[in-house]
């Protein structure tokens, strides 16, 4: 169902409630279960293109918009001065040198195989605060992080001719073997993380360190579309219940509406919208200027003289704007428009009994199942859909195991985003792969639940304590997701 309108209505309230409202019966699917985004979810062919249709409600019109788009969203852009004025600008410093590179398949990154660069994970760098200036850019959210002084906030593994990379990441795994009750013994990989060939001077002694895959792109325009009073509704970061959860926003500078805003999009909530988090992913990994963040050199800084003095691919010497808006507003409008497939599978009894211990388990404490979308005339693929995301968009704890121990905005160095379960038992069907979680350790679904801590810990013991056989119906009902 669709219904478009100004904005969501005050006599929506009720009916949002009593759609949204956790079920009891278990038995069967429940209404409209099998559209996890509404009117916008596709039902195609299940393959590897799985994650790269367009909203099923996009109107023909608008739809020449999302292919031009993907094309942008897959061009290959190269180093300046090039004859290819139009995809020129990339670096000096990258990690990739287009968006599908991350998003192979607008689906999951992994960590490199031995020997392999790492192209759809990097790692995020900060260190602690030093100055009465970095203090206050941090507690107004002007800044989310204080990036390390001569790498930034980003490793690039990647160079233009006549440049260095920064250097390369380094994964050491160690076996870490968990046995469940019923004797099965399950073995975790537990990563350590170093950066191998420093080009330019020595990393501050204090850098934090925090890895990241890319996510899939499925269903980012609906997750925006969420108004914020239902996400902030979930919120309860004293625990005022008593069940062991405490979700938390992240309050985070929008570049794009100047003032702080909620947290949707990253793994700990780091942007507001998606507009920001594209600018951001062209600025820090391909090293591309757009209006928003308009620096032609990305993340070079300071120290890396060559680098800041590199020709840029901008129309002008004064203009150096190298993704201009119209472009932009494509990959935009791609991005907030990949759809999610519908689900699989959603009568079986085996499915139906592992929904019914994913809720008895506590999961939908922090993986939510269910949003109404607010109304939007202008965003109508969007506006009003009952989906099915799986996440609260809130901060957790995610204990010890999980830490990173880097902050980010509000989040802790032990705090991460719920992340959205739509889509995840297609991964290795779209992405050629099962690794899991923020870094990709996890390869398997059971071994990513078995990572989960702090206030999920409870949730992870009643796995660990179920029978082979419910532990298989869990895993069945994700990947029917």
């Amino acid at each position: 169902m669709i219904l478009v309108a100004a904005e969501t209505r005050p006599s929506d309230e009720a009916r949002i409630a009593a759609v949204t409202r956790p079920t009891a019966d278990f038995t069967r699917p429940e209404p409209y279960e099998r559209r996890p985004a509404g009117a916008a979810t596709v039902f195609k062919r299940v393959n590897a293109d799985s994650f790269s249709h367009a909203s099923a409600n996009m109107s023909f019109e608008r739809e020449l918009n999302f292919k031009v788009g993907n094309a942008v969203f897959r061009k290959l852009w190269v180093s300046s001065p090039s004859s290819t004025t139009s995809s020129d600008g990339l670096g000096p410093l990258f990690n990739a040198r287009s968006c599908q590179r991350c998003h192979l398949k607008d689906g999951r990154g992994h960590p490199p195989a031995p020997g392999e660069a790492a192209v759809s994970m990097f790692l995020r760098l900060s260190i602690p605060p030093r100055t009465a200036a970095d203090r206050k850019a941090l507690a107004e959210r002007r800044l989310s992080v204080i990036p390390e002084p001569t790498y930034g906030a980003q490793l690039q593994s990647f160079s233009i001719q006549g440049h260095h990379a920064e250097g390369r990441m380094r994964i050491d795994y160690a076996d870490l073997p968990v046995t469940l009750t019923d004797g099965t013994v399950v073995t975790l990989r537990r990563p350590t993380y170093a950066i191998e060939d420093l080009r330019y001077g020595p990393i501050d002694p204090k850098v934090m360190l925090s890895p990241r895959v890319a996510p899939p792109m499925i269903g980012i325009g609906l997750l925006e579309a969420v108004d914020a009073k239902h996400i902030l509704a979930n919120a309860d970061p004293d625990d005022r219940d008593g069940d062991g959860i405490s979700g938390r926003p992240n309050r985070v500078w929008s570049i794009e509406h100047n003032k702080v805003m909620l947290g949707r999009f990253g793994w700990k909530a780091g942007a507001p919208t998606v507009v920001q988090q594209t600018v951001s992913a062209f600025s820090g990994d391909m090293g591309l200027s757009t209006r928003l963040l308009p620096r032609p050199s990305g993340e070079c800084l300071p120290p890396q003289t060559r680098c800041m003095k590199a020709p840029h691919g901008g129309p002008s010497r004064t203009d150096t704007v190298e993704v201009p808006d119209k472009l932009l507003d494509l990959v935009v409008f791609y991005s907030r428009n990949l759809a999610v497939p519908a689900r699989r599978r959603i009568g079986d009894p085996r499915v139906l009994r592992g929904k019914a211990l994913f809720y008895k388990s506590g999961c939908t404490g922090c993986h939510r199942p269910k949003f109404v979308t607010r109304r939007d005339r202008d965003r109508p693929e969007h506006s009003f859909q009952l989906i099915w995301p799986y996440s609260d968009l809130l901060l957790h704890d995610m204990g010890e195991g999980l830490a990173d121990n880097r902050p980010e905005g509000v989040a802790t160095g032990r705090e991460w985003r719920t992340a959205p379960l739509w889509g995840i038992g297609l991964t290795r069907t779209v992405s050629g792969h099962t690794f899991f979680l923020h870094d990709g350790r996890a390869r398997s679904l059971l071994e990513a639940i078995l990572w989960h801590g702090g206030e999920a810990e409870a949730s992870k013991q009643a796995v660990v304590k179920m029978s082979h056989q419910d532990r298989e119906a869990l895993i069945a009902f994700l990947e029917s997701l």
